[in-house]
């Protein structure tokens, strides 16, 4: 008797030179990027308090995540449209050599004693600029590198990345700058260097459909929000993730819970702010290698619920070893979300999209970081932290039944393969 072929296990992406060297420069442009942040925010604070009070330098840091935030949201249909016209390598390539720019600037006006608040707004400011280019560039690139059956768990490892850079790069810029101010900038400059030099060693992107639209540039940079507001399952995926982290943004009150409820000091807070990126990481790696392959429509709805139940545990926690666990918790769910998401995203998108889908997903994903903290912090100074966390838990959990209701294409999709594309709206 004739036996069907047992169809082959997809090789891991790891395994792929292209994938692999694209790998290494997202660990190590995660890690300086993460780095950047902690090093800034904490340089700015501290230079703001030789003048200032408590609250006018805590003023400060806002105006420096603004500063951060304003040039990603202007030029997010900018950015796009330059991803899907020209070489994705080279975006990416140009948008790290800015960051690099600007960190080594950094690095040379500390080393002279030269800080000065807009210095650093102005570094803030650059730094955000080059995000809103490398991330469109850089997650439309993952399909070209990989077949596509490899792809759900290429999309898992490259998440993954950016969680070690969350867990592994305020560790490390925090140590060097505990031993001077300019070392972690240094450091940070070649960690990026070696992040361009393995972008330019997958070589060409092969595969890539070029935009050749005759369509004014204005009208084709808003075709990714049209294509967006189209495709139910895109639409979906990424409103769901925006919501559920507006609502459920515990993370914030990191801080208070470690200083006024938990009492487990600075140190506790570094645990507590490792503790989802931790769970994230190791979910991030069981994905790569058993990748989700049916009902993932239901496994992101599901997901975006067991983080609202764990943000409610986390709220209702009075001791560091449950706290700890509802976090690592929070983050494993958090990945799930962000897996099926981002390969729904990749897959019910046309190639010649993917950049400027891309930044509006960008957009979206560091919309819901930046305005859940203020939410969150908001809602605390009006009902108190715990509750506030609590309520935010309570609302992802309703978010999840709700858009299973409002997005019945994306409950109701089975596996990676069935996304459909959909067609832009003519302009």
């Amino acid at each position: 008797m004739n036996h069907p072929p047992t169809p082959l296990r997809p090789v891991h992406p790891l395994r792929l030179a292209r994938y692999r060297r694209y790998w290494v420069s997202q660990v190590m442009t995660d890690f300086g990027q993460f780095a950047t942040v902690m090093v800034l925010g904490w340089q700015m604070y501290d230079t703001a308090r030789l003048t200032m009070s408590t609250e006018r330098a805590s003023l400060m840091l806002g105006f420096l995540g603004l500063a951060q935030f304003v040039p990603l949201a202007a030029c997010s249909p900018v950015s796009g449209w330059v991803v899907d016209r020209l070489d994705r390598r080279w975006v990416a390539l140009g948008a790290i050599g800015l960051e690099l720019a600007c960190v080594s600037a950094l690095a040379v006006i500390t080393l002279r004693g030269a800080v000065t608040l807009p210095w650093l707004f102005a570094a803030g400011f650059v730094f955000g600029l080059a995000r809103a280019f490398a991330m469109p560039a850089k997650q439309s690139i993952t399909p070209n590198l990989v077949p596509k059956d490899v792809l759900p768990s290429a999309v898992a490892m490259t998440a993954m990345s950016m969680q070690l850079g969350v867990i592994g790069g305020p560790t490390i810029g925090g140590l060097l700058y505990g031993v001077d101010a300019w070392l972690p900038y240094v450091v940070v400059s070649g960690m990026l260097a070696l992040g361009a030099v393995a972008m330019a060693g997958i070589g060409p992107v092969v595969g890539h459909k070029a935009l050749r639209s005759t369509a004014s540039p204005g009208r084709q940079m808003i075709e990714g929000f049209r294509y967006v507001r189209r495709n139910r399952i895109v639409l979906g995926a990424v409103s769901l993730d925006l919501f559920a982290v507006l609502m459920g943004g515990a993370t914030a009150m990191l801080p208070v819970f470690a200083r006024d409820i938990l009492h487990v000091g600075s140190e506790g807070l570094g645990l507590l702010r490792a503790a989802p990126a931790v769970g994230a990481a190791l979910m991030g790696l069981s994905l790569s290698r058993w990748p989700i392959r049916h009902r993932v429509g239901w496994w992101m709805f599901g997901a975006v619920g067991v983080f609202g139940l764990a943000t409610v545990g986390f709220g209702l926690a009075r001791a560091l070893v449950p706290s700890l666990a509802s976090l690592f918790v929070m983050g494993a769910a958090d990945m799930i979300s962000m897996y099926v998401r981002g390969t729904l995203i990749q897959l019910s998108t046309p190639d010649e999209m993917r950049g400027r889908v891309g930044s509006v997903a960008a957009l979206f994903i560091s919309g819901s970081n930046e305005l859940g903290e203020a939410e969150s912090g908001l809602l605390a100074a009006v009902i108190g932290p715990v509750a506030a966390v609590v309520a935010g838990g309570v609302a992802a959990v309703a978010l999840a039944a709700l858009w299973s209701w409002v997005f019945p294409q994306l409950r109701r999709a089975d596996t990676f393969a069935d996304t459909p594309l959909v067609k832009a709206a003519p302009p």
